[in-house]
């Protein structure tokens, strides 16, 4: 139950952008499961009608969106009589995110979920994020929006709601370092000749988290983590060479902060997203999750190592890209989700991913984007270089 909303005996509203992914459908999940203390404004899809309509309908929305504007007709036939309102298209998710509600879930995957996060801050409510790519490529003016709005971000990323578990806002210059934890993904043991040949099925499977594909591939790659990088220097206002990356293969340890006595705090919690996702959406209270609790004795022993470079180069990418500031990492985004997605297509090899984001890197100029246009367009302009480099490589994959 959450104590907030309970004391009040108020529900409060929430919208949730990205329903139908892996961190949407948790917090469906979590919704569900306290009713009385939640009422949904609205829901957004990508493109999968039957279950945003499933979720509509079970939770009581008010609006249900479909990104991909070919399934409006579908997703009106599947919400017929419900009284539900309908909509469809990239401008209708962001009109849902500025809708009155006092909480927002961002879980929409990639560069698409940057302009509804935004909408959402800009009404100066509780924003949880579990896009990556909203600080990524936009980190220093989603920033200022946060501050002239007056929002609050919450992460949802495990790490990264760890770290803001242990962080101390009110004195952040006591803070010397903070530490990402990794589990190494599928490949932590494998050398570079086995992954040359890895299929998306097994890039997919994650030791230790249920995450989508897009996210999987990246922690594999340990991609995620870089993206996590920049994301935390953003999120904490803490300098790239104070953030190292501990690779944790049981996923027990999620993070930790170091402070400048030597004490080292740290958030401990079995892998669901449930626990981060629960954290974000009771703020500043808690709530009960169905969770598995941790027994550290069952566990047993815990695990440390440092991350291999040579093996795993993103994370070097990925400093690059925000030592160089800029645009690079909004390229290192765009570029990135590129050729993951070639991968997962399999039009490119698992370790043609680092090289088209590599490569795209090096051919593009880093201009430092001063407002929302100027990310999109450098976006669009790395997604087309990185294009072109996939095709390049699937040409000679052929040949």
């Amino acid at each position: 139950m959450v104590v907030t909303a309970a004391a009040a005996g108020t529900r409060r509203p929430v919208t949730i952008l990205g329903s139908t992914g892996s961190v949407g459908t948790q917090t469906v999940d979590l919704i569900a499961r306290s009713p009385e203390s939640f009422s949904v404004e609205a829901l957004t899809a990508n493109r999968n009608v039957p279950l945003l309509a499933r979720q509509a309908r079970e939770l009581g929305a008010k609006l249900a969106v479909v990104a991909d504007e070919s399934r409006y007709g579908a997703l009106k036939d599947a919400l017929s009589g419900t009284g539900i309102e309908v909509a469809a298209g990239a401008a209708a998710v962001a009109a849902a995110a500025a809708r009155p509600a006092d909480w927002v879930m961002s879980a929409i995957v990639g560069a698409a979920g940057l302009e509804p996060t935004l909408a959402a801050v800009r009404r100066g409510v509780h924003v949880a994020f579990a896009n990556k790519e909203t600080l990524v490529c936009a980190g220093a003016l989603m920033m200022d929006e946060v501050r002239a709005h007056g929002a609050t971000l919450l992460p949802v990323d495990s790490e990264h709601s760890a770290i803001y578990q242990c962080f101390d806002f009110q004195h952040p210059e006591r803070v010397s370092r903070l530490v990402l934890t990794a589990s190494g993904g599928p490949f932590r043991e494998r050398d570079r000749a086995f992954m040359a040949a890895v299929t998306p099925e097994q890039a997919v499977a994650h030791p230790t988290w249920d995450m989508g594909a897009k996210i999987s591939v990246d922690s594999a790659t340990m991609m995620n983590k870089g993206l996590e990088l920049i994301e935390a220097h953003f999120l904490f206002d803490v300098p790239e060479e104070r953030i190292d990356v501990l690779v944790h293969p049981q996923s027990v340890i999620h993070s930790l902060v170091e402070y400048v006595d030597g004490s080292v705090l740290a958030q401990l919690g079995t892998p669901d997203m449930r626990t981060p996702i629960a954290y974000a959406l009771a703020w500043p209270d808690r709530m009960e999750t169905p969770a598995q609790r941790l027994d550290l004795v069952r566990a047993a022993s815990l695990t440390f190592e440092a991350p291999d470079p040579v093996r795993f180069p993103a994370l070097r990418l990925a400093r690059a890209a925000l030592q160089s500031g800029g645009g690079a990492p909004t390229i290192l985004s765009a570029a990135n989700e590129v050729a993951v997605s070639a991968f997962l297509e399999r039009r490119i090899g698992f370790l043609h991913i680092e090289r088209v984001v590599e490569d795209t890197l090096a051919a593009l100029p880093h201009r430092v984007p001063s407002c929302l246009a100027d990310v999109r367009a450098v976006d669009e302009e790395a997604r087309r270089a990185a294009s072109e480099r996939v095709a390049a490589l699937a040409g000679q994959e052929a040949g």
